[in-house]
């Protein structure tokens, strides 16, 4: 066991006292130390119940002949830090997550890992941490939240983003504004609807390394979530001993099953910054070509919440990640011969039923043919730019309008709540990209206005968008402003042609133009000039590459 490093020997008897010191008894280290990584905090909704899901993981490493030890991650709640300079943090944070995840690990010779989040950039951190380390792990998650109930109709965080909109046109009452603070979040979870922190725990099933249910079962069914909760704990103590380890489960037909289920099912935007982090650390690159090679022959077969009105606890009762990975195997989209926690994927789907088909559609009557992430080119995105088609109105598919544009998010919110961005107006967010910004914010502020507003708009920029958002919002813009990219070049008045069925983006500026405006150019000073935000500006790379760290000698 790795974990001798750190018990056997003569040498290791002040190590065994500090043990002992703790309650650890000599029978306790004799069994492979297994390290529970809690999330949790009180800061966060969705991490507010971690504490019991670790005491249930434990319970589950104990009974499988394991010595369970948890040790803590941070975690930055993306809704409270949302619409002001905290949002700079929680993209960089996920290389923070990984990072201790490491140094813990390794300074204390675990030989396994449950690991737990919920949300948005901890799921992701503790993916990469896993493949890093490449030591027996699972990932098992705090479940989704539950829907509110607001006026007779399901409400989410969805509904009180944009509700500020609908305030400021006149469309909702302060009263009623009030009310639905206390009705859109019933309880502990990650946010209803299908968003970054959903996303990703759904595609932690897909990927292998969570099990069945991870990604839908809600947090407020808190029996089943305890009895997932010791599944993950024996399943790594059984990892342990057939000797399998994430880089077997994470190899690239995990990750093909995993981009096959998040076009399937309409995923955050996010997803495509994170699934090709979690790949690096795997060993492997993940190009954005794939993305866009599997959504083109994917089905999207659900339609949840922003896009739609049905929720987690909706697909959960349908036939969670199994069912919707069986459907997509219809048309020869899922391998199942995939490795997973718990053995072949081949036998979980053997067991997975679609229980209520308007949730899971079949793949020969899907929503659209196509998968519900796109990815746009143009020489307005050279490199790439990304959108979540499934949460675009039809008629918003294709656009086109005078650029409005705004050196930071603070200012665009400002001429929103102004009344100066009017129908028609392509609004343009930029310097907020991984090195601009820096950590790259979400834009949620801004979209929820424009949808609550009632607004017909379409919003660019080099920064990226919440889960929740929904419409024309076109992110990722790559190359960033920070970097010279072409969105650093526009100006107020360019007509801006969007056409996202033909993944198109474009600038109506001839290349003398640009060229003329590019040897103008000149890079504004950083934002920000200490700190972990600056060393983070200085080693990011593009979002074409997932907006993670230089590794050392690069």
């Amino acid at each position: 066991m790795y974990s001798d490093i750190v018990k056997k020997g003569p040498t290791r008897a002040a190590h065994r006292a500090l043990f002992h010191a703790m309650g650890y008894t000599p029978e306790d280290l004799e069994k492979p130390l297994i390290g529970i990584v809690n999330s949790f905090n009180e800061i966060i909704p969705g991490h507010f119940n971690l504490s019991d899901i670790a005491d249930a993981a434990k319970s589950g490493v104990s009974a499988a002949g394991g010595t369970p030890i948890e040790f803590p991650a941070i975690g930055i709640c993306d809704g409270i830090a949302m619409g002001h300079q905290g949002m700079k943090y929680p993209l960089p944070s996920r290389e923070l997550i990984a990072d201790s995840i490491e140094a813990m690990t390794l300074a204390h010779g675990f030989d396994g890992l449950v690991l737990i989040p919920n949300c948005d950039k901890i799921v992701p951190a503790m993916l990469m941490a896993a493949a890093r380390l490449n030591i027996p792990s699972v990932l098992v998650s705090g479940g989704p939240m539950l829907a509110g109930r607001f006026q007779g109709r399901s409400v989410d965080l969805t509904s009180i983003f944009e509700a500020p909109g609908l305030y400021a046109a006149g469309k909702l009452s302060a009263a009623e504004l009030a009310d639905m603070e206390q009705s859109v979040c019933p309880g502990c979870g990650s946010c209803a609807g299908l968003f970054t922190a959903n996303s990703m725990n759904c595609l932690t099933e897909a990927l292998g390394m969570g099990l069945p249910g991870n990604g839908t079962i809600p947090s407020a069914y808190t029996g089943a979530r305890r009895m997932l909760a010791k599944r993950a704990g024996a399943a790594v103590m059984e990892l342990l001993r057939r000797g399998v380890r994430p880089r077997d489960i994470l190899t690239l037909e995990a990750f093909r099953n995993a981009i096959a289920v998040d076009m399937g099912i309409g995923g955050s935007s996010n997803t495509v910054l994170h699934l090709p982090a979690i790949a690096l650390e795997a060993g492997m690159e993940l190009p954005l070509e794939l993305f866009e090679s599997i959504s083109r022959k994917t089905p999207y077969i659900t339609r949840l919440s922003p896009a739609g009105q049905h929720y987690l606890q909706d697909l959960d009762e349908a036939g969670g990640i199994p069912a919707v990975m069986k459907e997509l195997g219809k048309k020869g989209l899922i391998s199942e011969n995939a490795l997973t926690v718990t053995g072949p994927l081949k036998d979980r789907l053997a067991q997975a039923v679609v229980a209520r088909p308007e949730v899971i559609r079949s793949v020969e009557d899907p929503y659209r043919k196509t998968g519900g992430i796109a990815l746009l080119h143009g020489n307005l995105a050279p490199e790439c730019a990304v959108v979540k088609e499934s949460a675009v109105s039809e008629d918003m598919l294709r656009f086109k309008g005078p650029a409005r544009v705004f050196n930071s998010e603070e200012e665009a919110t400002e001429a929103l709540l102004g009344g100066k961005i009017r129908d028609g107006d392509v609004l343009v967010i930029r310097y907020e990209g991984p090195q601009g910004g820096p950590g790259m914010r979400e834009m949620l502020n801004p979209t929820a206005l424009i949808s609550g507003m009632g607004l017909k708009v379409a919003l660019l920029t080099d920064g990226r968008f919440s889960g929740v958002t929904r419409g024309a919002c076109i992110g990722h813009i790559c190359p960033e402003a920070a970097e010279g990219g072409p969105i650093a070049l526009l100006r107020d008045g360019d007509i801006i042609h969007i056409d996202i069925p033909a993944r198109s983006l474009l600038a109506e500026v001839d290349d003398k133009e640009m060229n003329a405006r590019r040897t103008a150019w000149v890079k504004p000073a950083p934002k920000v000039t200490g700190g972990y935000l600056a060393r983070y500006a200085q080693m990011v790379q593009s979002a074409k590459y997932g907006a993670v760290v230089k590794a050392a000698g690069k």
